[in-house]
């Protein structure tokens, strides 16, 4: 690529690290750019960790990371007695120096990560049981725990809370969609917000993320309008210390010990990518790190029906292209249906919005209305009731009901999408194999959305806990240790949220506790061999 300035190029790489120092700074102007093939030697420098994704996964991991450390608070008393044992047995020391998998051995929750569930039981004691119980813990700046990180995301801090519909109404509280050291409601009132219910909108959210990062001081941490385009291991020859070509496919084998040598050396991460720039123009960067943790999320790739006829323009597959279709007027007057295909939430958002619109509404989905694993018989009908109105539409207002269609809406339960007509028809099938064909004006395909790890090896399809196939939150999340939350199929890569299945907020910040436990031992075992003069090696140990 040509640039307009060579300028322009080491100003992008300067801001990655300007706050490591100078002679950083200096390295940083030699750092290889995309066009490059170069072996990365100790000149060059390399990030302990680089964080990809800079929604609330990314943002945790970054406080804890710039030695943010929890507490027991001196007058917490746990409802949980037993751990409350355990936590008294050190309380000298933070939740970070200390043994998850002992302080999580028998705790119950929402989530199937342990560590994830202690932290969450510490941050909101019994929440699960209706309590608002304040937090057991408080924290501790230390500065002598800062691990140098970078964050790099596509948008502002945030992530994909910045993309979501503004009007709709969070599933989860707004204390739960907190992070540490700052509650929500403190931020409310700060902004002068009036935040008239427990639950609050995803634009609200996503300004509570940006203005947290602020005001935690981690701006330096992170990277904007940043777009990752790979991330791959870097191995090496024993005998090729003089070349500069890299080998990224040396098979499995040849890292085996063999009469107590490796044959090859595994080395550290290179992430490739561009930032762009304010004029529009992508600027290229090559980095190298230690360490990887992946903090995407998975709304990046919405679900497909994988039907016929799925790619026509009047296909949707999400509610932001479905908000501005209608703020356009283009639904304005027409006599056809909206087709909303999908029983989760955001279907459920998309069915209100139409409504409250004046806009009619076919509602197709595969399941029984009396299915248990319906999110709706999961949400009470006093916090959820604009869901509670939805659900009792989907099960009233059935075409089985009634042989006319319905005006405003009509539900197709147990039924599939076969194709989707040019002529702007819908062939269905229902359980019992006939087939129906529905005029509509637009449809919406809202079955959910999946990670997109494309910037990895075989799309990160490796390392999920069932080999060779896509990563979902659901069915295939990432692999990892329960405790630590590194790869378990890749060493010094790390998962959390949703990529290994935490969807909610108040459950992905375990991840970052567990990531940076096991950061923080590695840093202090390198600290440990260079001070004893026996070096530290290419990454963490």
């Amino acid at each position: 690529r040509s640039y307009s300035s060579s300028e322009t190029e080491g100003q992008l790489l300067n801001s990655f690290v300007q706050y490591f120092g100078d002679s950083l700074g200096r390295k940083i102007k030699r750092m290889p750019l995309i066009e490059e093939t170069v072996m990365p030697g100790d000149s060059l420098l390399t990030l302990p960790v680089v964080i990809i994704g800079n929604g609330p996964s990314g943002i945790c991991l970054s406080y804890l990371l710039s030695g943010y450390r929890p507490y027991l608070s001196p007058e917490a008393i746990h409802p949980n007695p037993i751990l409350h044992t355990k936590l008294e047995e050190a309380r000298h020391l933070s939740i970070v120096d200390q043994d998850l998998e002992y302080l999580s051995e028998g705790l119950e929750g929402r989530s199937s990560n342990p560590v994830a569930v202690l932290f969450d039981t510490l941050l909101h004691p019994d929440a699960d049981f209706g309590y608002d119980y304040p937090p057991v813990l408080h924290w501790k700046l230390e500065q002598h725990n800062y691990i140098p990180h970078i964050v790099l995301g596509k948008g502002p801090p945030g992530g994909a809370w910045h993309s979501m519909e503004g009007s709709m109404l969070t599933i989860s509280f707004g204390d739960w969609m907190e992070l540490p050291g700052l509650t929500f409601k403190e931020w409310a009132a700060s902004k002068r917000r009036n935040i008239k219910s427990d639950r609050v909108t995803p634009e609200e959210i996503a300004c509570y993320y940006k203005h947290y990062v602020k005001v935690m001081g981690l701006q330096k941490n992170f990277r904007d309008n940043v777009y990752i385009t790979s991330v791959s291991r870097l191995y090496r020859g024993k005998d090729d210390e003089g070349r500069s070509q890299l080998d990224e496919d040396v098979s499995a084998q040849h890292l085996e010990v063999e009469d107590g040598q490796k044959s090859v050396i595994k080395r550290n991460w290179e992430i490739r990518g561009y930032q762009r720039a304010t004029d529009g123009s992508h600027v290229p960067f090559c980095l190298f790190a230690e360490n990887v943790a992946l903090a995407t999320g998975t709304f990046d790739s919405p679900a497909r029906l994988q039907v016929e006829g799925e790619d026509f323009p009047f296909v949707l597959h999400s509610m932001s292209d479905f908000g501005a279709a209608i703020s356009k007027g283009k639904l304005r007057g027409k006599a056809d249906p909206v087709l909303i295909v999908g029983a989760g939430l955001t279907a459920a958002d998309a069915v209100l919005c139409a409504y409250n619109n004046n806009i009619p509404v076919i509602h197709v989905f595969r399941r029984r209305v009396t299915d248990t694993s319906l999110i709706f018989k999961q949400l009470p009908k006093k916090l959820y009731p604009e869901y509670h109105k939805v659900y009792h539409m989907m099960c009233t207002q059935s075409h089985t009901v009634d042989s006319n269609l319905h005006s405003a809406y009509t539900s197709f339960p147990e039924h599939n999408v076969l194709s989707f007509k040019p002529e702007m028809k819908c062939v269905l099938q229902s359980a019992s194999g006939l087939k129906k064909i529905l005029k509509f004006s637009v449809a919406l395909v809202l079955i959910g959305s999946h990670p997109n790890l494309f910037f990895l090896k075989d799309q990160g399809h490796s390392i999920g806990h069932h080999s060779n196939q896509p990563i979902t939150c659901k069915g295939n999340p990432i692999e990892i240790d329960p405790y630590t939350y590194e790869c378990t199929k890749e060493a010094n890569l790390f998962a959390l949220g949703p990529l290994v299945g935490d969807n909610f907020v108040r459950f992905l910040k375990g991840g970052a506790l567990g990531i940076a436990r096991c950061l923080a031992i590695r840093q202090k075992k390198k600290h440990e061999l260079i001070e004893s003069g026996d070096g530290g090696g290419d990454g963490v140990p």
